[in-house]
């Protein structure tokens, strides 16, 4: 399985290839007062306004600093209503593409956080994986991307 690596704070962590629409730069954001801290704003891809999460806050740690390797990942991600939306996901030292053997993948065995996934080791470290229907409690998921919205 190939993933798209990167870090959230000094951990390397991986999003499978399918579930990636493309990777962008750092773009300057649109502020959304009163949604979670985590929500680091909405951004303009070709005329569709897209709500960007910052994983580092997530995850509960600082934001992810504006660095030359910090990217927005937009990837497609399923609503309550069943329809495939595009969300960013800010993500620190994007490090490539890489392969992940399939049969290496287990449980980490700690369920601290319901979107980290399945855990795999390599020569560059270990890698978790990060479950992306899982990312978002159901309240957040409705907040932004209220039933009816533009898909």
């Amino acid at each position: 399985m190939k993933v798209l690596a990167f870090h959230i704070g000094p951990d390397r962590y991986g999003l499978p290839l399918g579930s990636i629409v493309r990777v962008l730069p750092l773009l300057q954001l649109k502020q959304l007062p009163l949604t979670p801290h985590y929500v680091a704003g909405l951004m303009d891809l070709h005329g569709v306004h897209v709500p960007v999460i910052d994983l580092s806050r997530l995850a509960g740690l600082a934001p992810a600093a504006a660095q030359f390797d910090t990217r927005i990942v937009v990837v497609d991600y399923q609503a309550d209503d069943g329809s495939s939306r595009a969300l960013g996901l800010m993500a620190s030292r994007v490090r490539g593409i890489e392969e992940l053997d399939q049969a290496r993948l287990a449980d980490s065995g700690v369920h601290s956080a319901p979107f980290l996934g399945q855990v795999a080791s390599s020569a560059e470290g270990t890698l978790q994986l990060v479950e992306l229907q899982q990312l978002l409690p159901p309240d957040v998921r409705a907040l932004l991307f209220p039933a009816g919205g533009a898909a």
